[in-house]
């Protein structure tokens, strides 16, 4: 549903979730090869591709560095974009989302003739090849080592990097991703796991303890 905001009559439409019906993410690949950023499938979906257990998942969300976004944006051209707004509730069109566009990470891609959301673009802070941690700016690692890609070539985020995110207040599924996924991980990858967790949250975060004593 769309409305008319208060501010220079700028439509906004509903973040409607029912609408999510996302691409899988070899889909998405293929519409964004060749794009020359390091670009990358992060969430749920990042671990499905990491260590191929599956489940259900309710939309697709891939990161790029946020100076680069605008690569993205050329080469799905022919779909829309709208800047979320959390505290309206709703979504704004990213060509009037003004203030929106930088107080927000998210942009959600939305197919013209379905009305359907494929993808959820977030624009991460970078220091060029350096990948920055929006939760933790002091938490950096080259984008050599953020990016890793499956053998068909989708890249996406390494595991204990994707853990981090879920980690802030997991949900019910973030603390599946975290026991399904942990038994895969490199002893670096759940040495690096334990010190962000502990710089982003604090000590007392309930991982911690469980990523160290991982068999």
């Amino acid at each position: 549903m769309s409305s008319q905001s208060k501010m220079g009559s700028v439509s906004t439409i509903e973040a409607d979730l029912e609408a999510w019906e996302a691409w899988d993410p070899p889909v998405l690949a293929a519409k964004l090869a060749g794009l020359r950023t390091p670009w990358c499938v992060v969430g749920g979906w990042a671990l499905e591709l990491f260590h191929g257990i599956a489940r259900k998942h309710e939309d697709l969300e891939i990161a790029v560095p946020s100076a680069d976004f605008d690569l993205v944006r050329e080469r799905l051209a022919d779909y829309e974009f709208f800047v979320p707004t959390p505290t309206e509730g709703v979504l704004r069109p990213l060509e009037t989302a003004g203030d929106a566009f930088f107080a927000s990470h998210q942009t959600w891609v939305r197919e013209r003739d379905t009305g359907k959301w494929r993808v959820d673009v977030m624009r991460n802070p970078h220091d060029g090849d350096t990948w920055i941690c929006r939760r933790e700016r002091t938490i950096r690692r080259p984008y050599g080592e953020v990016v890793a890609c499956t053998a068909g070539g989708v890249p996406f985020m390494q595991p204990e990097i994707v853990l981090l995110f879920k980690g802030k207040e997991p949900r019910p599924k973030d603390e599946v991703d975290f026991e399904t996924t942990l038994p895969f991980l490199s002893g670096a990858a759940r040495e690096w796991l334990t010190g962000a967790l502990v710089r982003a949250y604090g000590n007392a975060h309930p991982w911690i303890t469980r990523v160290a004593g991982a068999p």
